[in-house]
């Protein structure tokens, strides 16, 4: 015969689900007898079928029901898979989503820092860069611990002094303290001493931006002086230490147009800067 009719195709499946039914099989309910009796009818078709018999007669409305129940799980599984890839999908773009995020958070606040740097220089107008502002306050940080009480009250040479010393010992908050003590003390020819001992020791607690300030300030205080390099070169160790590597280039290209003839430790230490900050 030409081709096989939809008869034909349900006769087969009810052959399928003869052959998958044990022969010894005990029915114990009507829905049972029901479907042998529907099994026994397909086959009886099928041997028409195979005998070139006339028209078959249709499957009874329980077997459509059967193949549609099949086909209605069938859909329902695909849209669940539909679902569950929609599902992987979007949590996929949420995580891009959360990325970019974080990224242009980051940029933003660098680009923040850029500009308050840059409108620092401007109103200086030093030809040389300027300390970046410090950040915005944020919670109340604890106070530096009081340098230990004496006998008598220290004036700015003591203070100095005694903040070196516990420089020397890395005890930085103290350190910090006795300079904060010695710049309220009005030191005098000592100001720029107090300012680097002041950057020094927020170098050692690794508040960059502040320790940036101290060492600006002290540069200013004597721009010829002994130290005035030694502060150049800090400040530009400063600048490395929170991430502005051009500003700590162009810190060193001045301190090289400001102290052509530098040598010694002071020379090593502009050149481990330089490599450090990667300038040209």
């Amino acid at each position: 015969m030409a081709g096989i009719t939809p008869v034909f195709r349900l006769a087969l499946l009810g052959l399928g689900l003869a052959l998958a039914t044990p022969a010894e099989a005990q029915v114990e309910s009507r829905e049972g007898i029901a479907l042998q009796n529907q099994i026994l009818d397909l086959r009886r078709e099928i041997d028409a079928l195979r005998r070139g018999g006339g028209a078959v007669a249709a499957p009874s409305a329980p077997a459509r029901g059967s193949a549609a129940s099949g086909d209605l799980v069938q859909q329902l599984l695909g849209r669940v898979q539909e679902l569950e890839e929609e599902n992987r999908r979007q949590r996929g773009q949420l995580d891009v989503a959360e990325n970019n995020d974080r990224q242009l958070r980051a940029e933003m606040e660098k680009l923040r820092g850029d500009l308050d740097f840059r409108l620092q220089a401007l109103e200086r107008g030093t030809g040389r860069p300027a300390a970046p502002r410090p950040p915005q306050p944020g919670p109340a940080a604890p106070a530096p611990p009081a340098p230990a009480p004496s006998n008598a009250p220290r004036n700015a040479e003591k203070a100095i002094t005694d903040g070196q010393a516990a420089l020397a010992r890395r005890e930085f908050a103290v350190a910090e303290a006795a300079a904060r003590e010695a710049i309220r003390a009005r030191p005098g020819a000592r100001a720029q001493d107090a300012h680097l001992l002041l950057g020094d020791a927020l170098m050692g607690k690794r508040d960059f931006q502040n320790a940036a300030l101290a060492y600006d300030e002290a540069f200013s205080r004597n721009r010829q002086g002994a130290r005035a390099p030694e502060a150049m070169i800090s400040l530009a160790n400063a600048f490395q230490g929170f991430g502005a590597r051009r500003e700590a280039c162009e810190t060193l290209d001045n301190l090289r147009s400001n102290f052509p003839n530098l040598s010694g430790p002071q020379a090593q230490r502009a050149a481990d800067s330089r490599r450090r900050a990667q300038c040209r």
